[in-house]
């Protein structure tokens, strides 16, 4: 089974997404035979390359600010009950994930993607760490063992940024409006952010489906728990799902 995840480094349901889903590969019982691919999804490339505070997003998406700190901090809470803690979703910082996105792209290259999309998300929720410069990139890629001169190539030259883009264009395609954005085996699309039991109830539907019928239904789209789009992040009850 191929599991294709759309996500930025920047929500926060994506990262609570990254470990709910190896939590459900994990406890899936083909979980041996999961493939999962990660791709990129910028939700906020336009910020200032030095970045502004998740206060200062919900000014410039018009946000109250009280109903905008009860919304992120109710995210913080679901991580902490899921393990995630510290998870700084509401004091950070936010800023343009391009480099960011190119790097993951060469160190899946590497044959090391989903380690590395884990362990950014580690470091930027865990740690509140900025990775919105080519430098602070960088840093984090030598943290992690990657080649500090080949990744530095790789984002002086560009090379990924076609395929950045080309993900994104591919998630648009399918219906997505944000991220997180979840494909099983090309078959079925989850939407926003869900459970760790309903992650592997569609994994086990979906494996059923293709070996009882070897029939590609159309994508249907999940009810989540909520979600990040480019005008801001939100809860199922916050955007009326």
């Amino acid at each position: 089974m191929n599991i294709e995840f759309w996500s930025d480094i920047v929500c926060p349901w994506c990262g609570l997404m990254d470990h709910r889903l190896r939590r459900a590969v994990d406890r899936f019982e083909h979980g041996a035979d999961v493939r999962i691919t990660h791709r990129s999804f910028q939700l906020h490339p336009d910020l200032p390359r030095e970045g502004v505070t998740q206060r200062r997003l919900f000014e410039m998406f018009g946000v109250e600010r009280a109903a905008g700190e009860q919304l992120v901090g109710s995210i913080e809470k679901l991580a902490a009950a899921e393990g995630l803690s510290p998870y700084y979703a509401l004091d950070r910082t936010l800023g343009p994930t391009d480099f960011a996105h190119e790097l993951l792209a060469y160190a899946t290259e590497q044959g090391r993607g989903n380690e590395i999309w884990s362990a950014m998300f580690r470091v930027h929720f865990g740690q509140a760490r900025k990775l919105w410069t080519a430098e602070q990139v960088l840093d984090f890629a030598a943290e992690v063992h990657l080649d500090r001169d080949g990744a530095a190539e790789a984002l002086q030259s560009r090379r990924y940024r076609t395929q950045v883009a080309a993900d994104q264009l591919a998630a648009r395609r399918l219906g997505a409006r944000g991220t997180p954005f979840i494909v099983l085996d090309g078959r079925y699309a989850l939407s926003g952010a869900v459970g760790t039991d309903e992650l592997h109830s569609a994994m086990a539907a979906v494996r059923h489906e293709g070996r009882s019928t070897g029939v590609t239904p159309l994508l249907p789209v999940t009810e989540a728990d909520g979600m990040c789009a480019p005008d801001g992040c939100a809860t199922s009850a916050a955007s009326g799902n």
